[in-house]
């Protein structure tokens, strides 16, 4: 039962995560989070941290790391199978509807469309995370790592993953 539930979870977040990586991350929360309760939002936001740090893309590790936790190695087969799967059929059957059809403007206009719902799920998402810090580790260091985090990727330009390192350290640092 538990490979089902890690194969349907992956399977229709991904199947229904149109822009990838980051609009599939909140509903894999809510899959794995809400639905099944195998992890809190403190404990899905930390692997959205840490797997952003990574090289790949970010639902293939969040797949392979939660299907290895619930259920080993056969686990994380089936999340990484469950993730590749909706692209992997979508290419093989839809491919030559997709490009007589791409130039299309009704096409362009669901695109657009679509853009702001995404938009909206990563600031809920962000929301939930930042609440959950408020109150793990109070409204002090919340601010501080979110602040610090913004002015090194948007001022200085740091890449991402140092920011997650820099905010790893800061939480063992001040936080353990």
């Amino acid at each position: 039962m538990i490979y089902w539930q890690i194969f349907y979870a992956n399977f229709i977040a991904n199947i229904l995560g149109y822009g990838g990586g980051p609009a599939t991350i909140p509903l894999l929360e809510h899959e794995f989070v809400d639905r099944y309760g195998w992890f809190t939002v403190s404990e899905f936001s930390e692997m959205v941290a840490l797997g952003n740090g990574l090289p790949g893309p970010i639902t293939t590790k969040l797949a392979a790391y939660i299907g290895y936790e619930m259920a080993g190695i056969p686990g994380a087969i089936v999340g990484l199978f469950a993730t590749v799967a909706p692209s992997m059929i979508l290419m093989i059957v839809l491919l030559r509807i997709l490009l007589k059809y791409k130039d299309s403007p009704k096409v362009q206009r669901l695109t657009q469309f679509i853009r702001p719902t995404i938009a909206v799920m990563l600031a809920v998402m962000t929301y939930q995370f930042f609440a959950t810090s408020v109150i793990d580790v109070g409204i002090l260091h919340s601010i501080m790592i979110g602040a610090l985090s913004l002015l090194f990727l948007e001022y200085f330009k740091f890449s991402p993953v140092y920011v997650v390192f820099g905010a790893l350290l800061y939480g063992a640092i001040f936080l353990g």
